[in-house]
């Protein structure tokens, strides 16, 4: 047996560079749109709003809840207490899939399985950015690991209370993002078809766990606001359109190489695992004798990991327009059910005297392709470049989240008594501790121009009528529009013509004067144009500006 020092040497570097990575991309990540619309429904929430009744939310309702438990952060720290907390749910999530890991190893391995799997997402640079922001993918995640961990407790005494609870927990999951909700069914299936090992308690105590958890957690919007609820969870993700049949088709392959780019050592190394097995099928049988397979034992639970996994990507993949980073809240499961199958073949293949070597090799090479991975992944080099111009890279002059700290300082300083902002950058909106007018609270995906007036009342999204009347008659003293800002038409997300930005800006301006910009500021690295209201208070000399580095630069 591998001396289990060297196990935790490895489990201790992989955390290691794990903390450091998410330190770098909770300091130094790039601004995410998302963000912004996300901790503004928390803070709402906080304020005893409720999503869909009282301002617009395209996610499941768990977000806005959990998160607003971090509000007393995110007002002391801004975006940034929002991704200290996310980064908080991601550490869960994975210390929950290592032990996950554990428990569908074989018994006398379990110690390795756990090492190589808290490798494989802890040293992984795509998936640290993508937990470290703002977004939904670090709390689906923990509750998923939650939930099939619960769930490799199903063939011990008092199994029925652990069917139970994984079914909670992954109703939870469904009710943060909806498309996890394919993991409930593929779980239950599997349940299904091995009741007569399982018992009947199990699939049934199963089945009720989830269906209270969707009673508790889904049922009670459609009651609260059934228009809303139904368009935030269902119809605006159908309603989005990727602009033909080749569009499409080049966007599902631009989501499969960025997820092979993204996991690359992990699909590398369960594209060999599959190889192997189908290569030699019955390579290894006479050495089972430690380990027999998982369903034998009546534990279905590593077939309903990979079922899941399969299912939630056929939902995003389907998607009209799919995006890699749906997929990271499976990663965690992902490396837990890899990680014990390469343990479970190394371990029927090797007899007693080589399996320690054999194991030490894996966890040498999952460290060592990890680290190659992570270190090469084109993710290290946006923390610190914002593009590239003609053959030269161009260096940011500062982090994306310390401009965006430095930018509300000013806008602070300037209008102290400030309470709204006239913005689609809502993180901007956060940052300053400001609230934006009815209608904006999602950002830049706010503005539905072909809804009717009623329908858009009712789902509190503005139409072409009610933006134009929120920028002409709108009190904020302050207005803030990056790139990003009136260009967005939805729920296609589409860009607005020429003409029709341009019309939206000369009606901003006739009630508001260009007082300065600042480029290269958040998502996407555009230039926001700070306005103030025409009869508001006078905008400071450029000489008292707090930070050089982001000042607003004086427009005559």
């Amino acid at each position: 047996m591998l001396a289990r020092r060297w196990t935790l040497l490895t489990a201790a570097l992989a955390i290691l560079v794990g903390y450091v990575l998410s330190i770098a991309n909770l300091r130094f990540g790039d601004l995410n749109q998302d963000e912004g619309w996300y901790l503004l429904a928390a803070r709402s929430v906080s304020e005893g709003k409720l999503p869909y009744r009282d301002f617009a939310f395209t996610q499941g309702p768990m977000l806005p809840m959990v998160y607003s438990l971090a509000n007393p952060l995110v007002a002391k720290f801004g975006v940034a207490g929002g991704r200290i907390f996310t980064s908080w749910l991601a550490a869960a999530a994975a210390l929950l899939a290592t032990f996950l890991a554990g428990r569908i190893a074989p018994p006398r391995h379990r110690h390795v399985a756990r090492a190589v799997a808290i490798t494989l997402i802890a040293v992984n640079a795509y998936h640290s950015y993508f937990t470290a922001i703002v977004k939904t993918y670090s709390l689906c995640a923990l509750f998923l690991a939650a939930a099939f961990f619960a769930l490799s407790f199903v063939t011990e005494k008092r199994g029925w209370i652990a069917a139970a609870l994984g079914g909670f927990l992954l109703a939870a999951a469904a009710a943060t993002r909806i498309s996890s909700g394919a993991a409930l069914a593929a779980t239950g299936l599997v349940f299904l078809l091995n009741r007569k090992i399982l018992g009947d308690s199990k699939w049934i105590s199963f089945g009720i766990g989830g269906a209270l958890g969707l009673a508790i957690f889904l049922l009670p919007w459609l009651f609260i606001a059934p228009v809303g609820f139904k368009f935030g969870i269902f119809e605006y993700h159908t309603l989005r359109s990727a602009g033909g049949l080749l569009p499409a088709l080049i966007y599902k392959a631009g989501f499969i190489s960025r997820l092979v780019n993204g996991w690359l050592f992990a699909i590398i190394a369960a594209a060999a695992l599959i190889a192997f097995r189908f290569l030699f099928p019955t390579l290894g049988n006479s050495a089972t004798a430690n380990f027999q397979p998982l369903e034998t034992r009546g534990n279905p639970v590593a077939l309903a990991i990979w079922l899941s996994i399969g299912a939630i990507s056929l939902v995003h993949f389907s998607a009209p327009f799919p995006y890699d980073d749906y997929e990271v809240p499976l990663f965690p499961l992902f490396a837990a059910a890899l990680a014990a199958g390469l343990v479970k073949t190394i371990s029927s293949v090797c007899d007693e005297s080589r399996l320690p070597r054999a194991c030490g090799w894996l966890l040498a090479a999952t460290f060592l392709g990890s680290a190659l991975a992570a270190g090469s992944s084109p993710m290290n080099m946006d923390l610190f470049v914002r593009g590239r111009d003609r053959i030269w890279w161009r260096m940011k002059d500062e982090p994306s989240l310390a401009k965006l700290h430095r930018v509300a300082k000013i806008i602070r300083t300037e209008f102290p008594n400030a309470k709204e902002m006239l913005t689609q950058d809502s993180y901007l909106a956060v940052e300053t501790g400001m609230r934006v007018p009815p209608g904006f609270e999602m950002g830049p995906f706010s503005y539905f121009p072909k809804f009717s007036d009623g329908r858009a009342a009712q789902l509190h999204v503005l139409n072409e009528k009610s933006l134009r009347d929120a920028l002409q008659n709108s009190k904020a003293p302050i207005a803030a529009i990056s790139g990003y800002g009136l260009s967005i038409a939805c729920p296609e997300v589409s860009e607005l013509s020429k003409e029709e930005q341009q019309e939206l800006q000369a009606r901003l301006r006739s009630r508001y004067a260009l007082m300065g910009e600042t480029p290269n500021f958040g998502q996407g690295n555009s230039t926001l144009k700070l306005f103030q209201l025409l009869d508001g208070a006078p905008w400071r000399a450029q000489k008292e500006r707090p930070d050089p580095r982001t000042r607003f630069e004086a427009v005559p």
